[in-house]
């Protein structure tokens, strides 16, 4: 394949062997829209080389639930999406003949090793921004087809998950991931565009589409029902139907090139910077065989869909749909996502509500139990540019997750990474050295720590972050 350098697709081709081998397989995947892609991936690719295989669902694959999959009858393990940073645990029930684990990641590696570990980490690739887990299954399911299999079409997964993983840079997905792009475009499931770059093309009426649009800050209409009503008046364009706004994708050409130019005019006029006006404009992804006006056309409302599935212990919904289930599946991940969307709406109120505290380095909030421990991380990062929220320093997010523990989430920006920011080292540290344990990537990481040590874990991250950025 055209993106991943061949000693990647080595590493894939040793572990398709290895699973071709199985009599049957254990899959093991993480729950947000990159895991789920990912075991979307490995699922497809393992039915259609005629593997048998059974799929679980981990929240976070610690060494209690590394010991539950042990437990099992399966001797054959495929991790996708986590893995590489459970590394040594996952070695040692291998030593131990407990099982034999095949890994497709993209997180840090920890301090072990193992014949069949596919993460581009390894080969000089960034797993942040260069290719996601989806990616990473993707890499696996190409070296897995046999005679009469293409498993090319499975690349609207790997983009979907790759942009669910925050990993379109500028957004524009680089890398390995444009690889699978140019891929996913050949086989004919996928297009790559330049269009509006706000989330909600498909689905959401225009004036919502700008009121959330948090790509690029537009005074006078972003944050601002009223704002926005008035900027699309303003345009002198038949923007209604039978009373009703019109969504993006109902537009023209002509029609969005209207109101796209129209923005960066009065972004420029407010005195936006030109750097930030360019976001106005990026790179889409969508998915040809679905059909327009739905969540699932463009690959970053198919992401949310997904990350409201399993983030409320309903994986199985999303994997069916990542499968093909667009009746029953489609449904309930529907009914999911408005839930999903009403606690994230909740939630970005609550922050603005109670504000954020600021230390020296980086600023954050304590949620506790007003949001979920499963989607504080989203609430971060789309409280980053709100008021009182400040865009040039991270945000740390916490919630409580059980009577002893507590979940942390940490989000950045590109410009921060570019800065020297790697929120991955951050929570690691952090959360080892007061009896926890985290990770991630450099722009969003994530950790667990107990429960009355959260002032602790701040001042050492905020420490850390410090000494980054300097």
């Amino acid at each position: 394949m055209a993106g991943p350098v061949q000693a990647l697709e080595d590493r894939a081709v040793a572990c398709a062997d290895r699973l071709r081998s199985a009599d049957r397989v254990l899959l093991a995947s993480h729950i947000d829209a990159d895991g789920l892609t990912s075991a979307g991936i490995a699922a497809r690719a393992l039915e259609r080389a005629g593997i048998g295989f059974e799929v679980v669902f981990k929240k976070q694959l610690d060494d209690h639930e590394i010991a539950t999959i042990a437990a099992r009858e399966e001797t054959t393990v495929l991790f996708t999406d986590f893995g590489s940073g459970q590394l040594d645990t996952i070695a040692a029930h291998e030593a131990a003949g407990d099982f034999t684990p095949v890994i497709a990641d993209h997180h840090q590696p920890a301090a072990a090793d193992t014949e069949y570990h596919l993460n581009p980490l390894l080969e000089g690739l960034d797993g942040a921004s260069e290719l996601s887990g989806a990616g990473a299954s993707y890499v696996l399911a190409r070296a897995m087809e046999g005679l009469g299999v293409d498993n090319r079409d499975l690349a609207r997964l790997a983009v979907v998950g790759a942009v669910g993983d925050m990993q379109a840079v500028g957004g524009e997905l680089v890398g390995a991931n444009q690889g699978i792009v140019a891929e996913g475009v050949e086989a004919g499931v996928l297009e790559e565009g330049a269009d509006l770059a706000f989330y909600g093309k498909q689905t959401r009426p225009l004036p919502k589409l700008l009121e959330y649009a948090s790509e690029v800050q537009i005074p006078g209409v972003s944050n601002d029902q009223n704002g926005a009503i008035r900027f699309l008046d303003e345009l002198g364009l038949d923007l209604k139907r039978d009373g009703e706004w019109r969504r993006w994708v109902d537009l023209d050409h002509g029609e969005r090139r209207t109101v796209a130019s129209s923005l960066v005019q009065r972004a420029l006029e407010k005195g936006v910077p030109a750097d930030k006006v360019d976001g106005v404009v990026g790179t889409t992804y969508t998915l040809l065989a679905e059909p327009e006006g739905t969540e699932l056309r463009d690959a970053s409302e198919f992401s949310t869909l997904l990350n409201a599935t399993a983030r409320y212990e309903r994986a199985d919904v999303g994997l069916a749909v990542c499968l093909g289930d667009r009746t029953d599946g489609l449904t309930r991940a529907r009914r999911l996502l408005r839930n999903h969307r009403r606690n994230l709406s909740e939630g970005l109120q609550w922050v603005k509500e109670a504000g954020v505290t600021r230390e020296d380095h980086l600023q954050w909030f304590d949620a506790g139990e007003e949001i979920r421990e499963t989607i504080v991380g989203i609430v971060a990062g789309m409280a980053v540019g709100v008021d009182g929220v400040d865009r040039d320093r991270p945000i740390v997010a916490f919630a409580r997750k059980n009577d002893e523990e507590t979940k942390v989430s940490g989000r950045g920006t590109g410009r921060l990474v570019a800065q020297g920011l790697d929120l991955s080292a951050v929570m690691g540290q952090a959360s080892k050295a007061v009896g926890g344990g985290g990770g991630g990537h450099d722009v969003a990481a994530g950790a667990t720590v107990p429960a009355g040590r959260e002032q602790e874990f701040v001042e050492l991250a905020d420490e850390l972050v410090g000494d980054q950025l300097r």
